[in-house]
């Protein structure tokens, strides 16, 4: 079974495209998309028809959520003040422009995937379990990460909105209760290794330094061919896209400059 999972595409048609034709290549059974299709680039509707068209099963991100549902826009403090007006300007942009259609699509739109595949069991988050405006890095409090899994009851949880990815083994403490289909005959480098988060990147507005478009290609093993997490292949794919058609496509639209800045500018995250 192989599965390729793509995240917080922000309106970024160029990007999306060139993960797609990459995808082709690893040929999976099936693509899921972990939200934030909107904002940040001029082509959300192309971007959202395009979802539609290949039929790829998407979660709402906290960016689908505030234009499907008009929510205000709050700043936030982290932000400087040029990327708090910045912000409420494209997401106001993407709010006056959206078609009727895609923004029921996005108000459609369910909070989390669960799969059951090849004996594993997945959940597909955009923030976290709990909240699509939730961050989890790779540095998250490991109590914070275990609470989670422990009440999902799960082997593998993906999610997004860091726009940074990562690939984090989690050990098993004492006290927690494991799927019956990691608990048994667990050997070798990961027989402590019962828990595996994972964040996909950003496919259309990475904070990593090579801008580069990311996404997870991710293959399942049958149970014949191992146990536990070592069935769990994943791999972070970073597609080189033309960001220079995204940044001309932002500076020509009333999408604001900051948005072409940030792409241009690889030291800022």
């Amino acid at each position: 079974m192989k599965i390729a999972i793509i995240s917080d595409l922000h309106a970024n048609l160029p990007a999306l495209k060139a993960v797609l034709s990459d995808i082709a290549s690893f040929n999976p059974d099936q693509i899921y998309c972990l939200g934030d299709l909107t904002d940040a680039a001029p082509w959300h509707n192309e971007v959202i028809e395009l979802i539609k068209d290949r039929n790829i099963a998407t979660i709402m991100g906290n960016h689908d959520e505030r234009i499907a549902f008009d929510h205000p826009i709050t700043p936030l403090s982290k932000h400087s003040l040029r990327e708090q007006q910045a912000r409420l300007d494209a997401i106001n942009y993407t709010k006056q422009h959206i078609t009727k259609d895609n923004k029921a699509f996005l108000a459609a739109l369910p909070a989390t995937i669960r799969l059951e595949t090849e004996g594993m069991t997945i959940l597909l988050v955009h923030g976290s379990a709990d909240n699509n405006e939730e961050y989890l890095y790779e540095d998250a409090e490991e109590s914070r990460i275990s609470e989670m899994f422990r009440k999902e009851q799960v082997e593998l949880i993906v999610s997004g909105h860091t726009h940074i990815p990562f690939i984090r083994y989690l050990r098993e403490s004492n006290d927690q209760k494991l799927p019956e289909s990691v608990a048994q005959n667990l050997t070798g480098s990961f027989a402590q290794k019962t828990r595996l988060l994972i964040n996909t990147g950003s496919v259309g507005r990475s904070k990593e330094k090579d801008r580069k478009a990311c996404y997870l290609q991710l293959e399942i093993l049958s149970a014949s061919d191992g146990v536990g997490l070592e069935r769990l292949k994943p791999v972070i794919r970073k597609i080189t896209y033309p960001i220079e058609e995204t940044i001309r496509g932002i500076r020509n639209s009333p999408v604001p400059d900051f948005y072409a800045d940030f792409l241009e500018n690889q030291e800022q995250v």
